[in-house]
């Protein structure tokens, strides 16, 4: 009889045991579905009783409160992106027109003393000076614009299988005038075609950022020698200078926005190339490192995929 009753027991617990299991399962598979539903910016799927005296009951009206909480930081987000856009939009076309015609009033201004002989060597000093000032502005603030518009995802990056080859060659190409200023030599070495996934026109631009980098904080007649090299997962492009080189306390820094190093203030630029190249390069699934020994120069890194992840 003992041996019955255990055996009936043992029955009985096991089929509870069961039925336990079935309704965590059910219960866990509800959570997921609500979850999802939130992440996804959806309405709960799954229906409840609002004030159902159940584990389901209260966590379902939770869940509901936490998905209409969610909806409306989308909604928000989404409406101050829209404000951001057009403040940026109204910025670039208010500062594009005055900066236009300052520059050509500045060029009228050149060529009107010039034929007129008036122009003294005080005179074409501040005309040099005032053209270079005009300059720095309008390279500060089309580099706002376009940080601006990556930043709040104006800017559209389409990665398509394409040369990059002739997307580098592009980048060599406008660093190219500043280099032979400075009787830099500028040596590249990559195959074509390299066949990768990439953006050409916002990749072409991170890699000008970069060259010309490199260029700027390279003393006259020294190097920057680019080399190209496929890998498994990724293609490394590597920009290497014989410039001055950074300091290890500084290698994370110089991604930042506006960040400068302390010795480099008097020299042009603002901070936002290498900032600008991080962004972009990252907003294609790669990634970018540099190495660098003070007097021995930089080698910037960078990494694209060779495919797009599904």
């Amino acid at each position: 009889m003992l041996t019955g009753a255990a055996l009936a027991l043992a029955g009985i617990l096991a089929a509870r045991l069961l039925l336990l299991k079935k309704k965590v399962y059910e219960f866990a598979a509800k959570l997921e579905t609500g979850l999802d539903d939130i992440a996804a910016g959806r309405e709960m799927r799954l229906s409840f009783e609002a004030y159902e005296d159940t584990l389901w009951g209260k966590l379902g009206e939770k869940l509901q409160r936490l998905g209409t909480a969610c909806k409306w930081d989308r909604e928000e987000s989404k409406r101050e992106r829209e404000q951001v856009k057009e403040l940026i939009s109204d910025i670039s076309h208010q500062t594009k027109t005055p900066v236009a015609n300052l520059k050509v009033y500045l060029e009228m201004l050149q060529d009107e003393l010039a034929d007129s002989g008036a122009c003294s060597a005080s005179m074409q000093s501040f005309l040099r000076r005032m053209e270079v000032e005009a300059n720095k502005l309008d390279f500060l603030m089309q580099n706002m614009v376009k940080m601006s518009r990556l930043e709040t995802g104006v800017i559209q990056i389409r990665i398509e299988r394409d040369n990059l080859f002739q997307t580098l060659r592009a980048a060599v190409a406008a660093a190219v005038p500043k280099a032979e200023k400075k009787q830099i030599q500028l040596s590249v070495e990559c195959e074509d075609p390299i066949w990768i996934c990439h953006d050409r026109k916002w990749t072409q631009e991170a890699l000008f950022n970069i060259i010309d980098n490199a260029v700027k904080y390279t003393d006259a007649a020294g190097a920057v020698r680019i080399g190209v090299v496929r890998q498994e997962i990724y293609t490394k492009i590597s920009i290497r200078d014989t410039g001055r080189g950074i300091p290890l306390s500084r290698q994370a820094e110089v991604f930042k926005r506006f960040y400068r190093e302390p010795e480099v203030h008097g020299q042009e630029g603002i901070g936002v190339g290498l900032y600008l190249a991080r962004k972009i390069i990252e907003m294609q699934g790669g990634y970018l490192e540099v190495t660098s020994e003070p007097g021995r120069g930089s080698d910037f890194q960078v990494f694209l995929q060779n495919e797009t992840l599904k």
